[in-house]
C-alpha cells in the first residue's frame, strides 16, 4: 500500500489565510462604497474628506506630511488640495523660514463642510456598524489594532515607510 504524501503546512496556512484576507479586502471595499455613497451627496470623495478630517481648525498641515499619511504622491496630493481650494474649503499658507514648504489649512467654510460631513459619516459608520454588538466591536477593534501593528511592523522590515 502506497504511503500518501503528507500536505504541506505552508500551503495549508496560506490557504488558511486568505479567507480572513479576502473577508479583509471585501469589507474594505464595501467600507468605502458607504463612504462613497454618503459622501457624492456633499461634492467630495473620500480621498479629499480624508484630508479635511485631518485638518483642525486654525492648524495647517505640510503638504509633505499630509502626503506621507494619506499614502499619496506630491502631485496627487497637490491635484486634491488644488481642488478642495476651488470649493474654498482649504488654503495654502507658505512656512516661514522655508519658502518651498507649504501649510495647507481649512477656511472657515471649510470647517463647517467639515463638521457636516463628519457629522454625517458617523451616523453612516453607526449604522453599518450596528451588526457588531459593543463587545463585538470591542474585540474587533483589538484584534484590528493587533494585525496593522503587524502589517507595520512588517513594512518595516521591508524598507518600506510607516503610517
Amino acid at each position: 500500500m502506497a504511503r500518501r504524501p503528507a500536505s504541506n503546512p505552508t500551503s495549508q496556512t496560506a490557504s488558511a489565510l486568505r479567507r480572513p484576507y479576502r473577508l479583509l479586502h471585501d469589507i474594505y471595499v464595501l467600507l468605502d462604497d458607504g463612504d462613497r455613497q454618503m459622501l457624492d451627496r456633499f461634492g467630495l470623495n473620500p480621498t479629499q474628506y480624508s484630508l479635511l478630517a485631518m485638518l483642525q481648525c486654525g492648524e495647517g498641515q505640510r503638504l509633505t506630511l499630509l502626503s506621507r499619511r494619506l499614502l499619496l504622491s506630491k502631485s496627487t496630493i497637490t491635484r486634491v488640495v488644488d481642488q478642495l481650494e476651488r470649493l474654498k474649503l482649504v488654503r495654502r499658507l507658505g512656512e516661514a523660514g522655508d519658502r518651498r514648504a507649504q501649510r495647507v489649512v481649512l477656511t472657515d467654510s471649510g470647517l463647517r463642510v467639515q463638521g457636516t460631513i463628519t457629522a454625517g459619516h458617523d451616523r453612516s459608520l453607526h449604522r453599518r456598524m450596528a451588526v457588531l454588538t459593543p463587545a463585538e466591536r470591542e474585540q474587533l477593534d483589538m484584534l484590528l489594532a493587533k494585525l496593522r501593528q503587524g502589517l507595520i511592523a512588517d513594512l518595516g522590515r521591508d524598507g518600506h515607510g510607516s503610517l
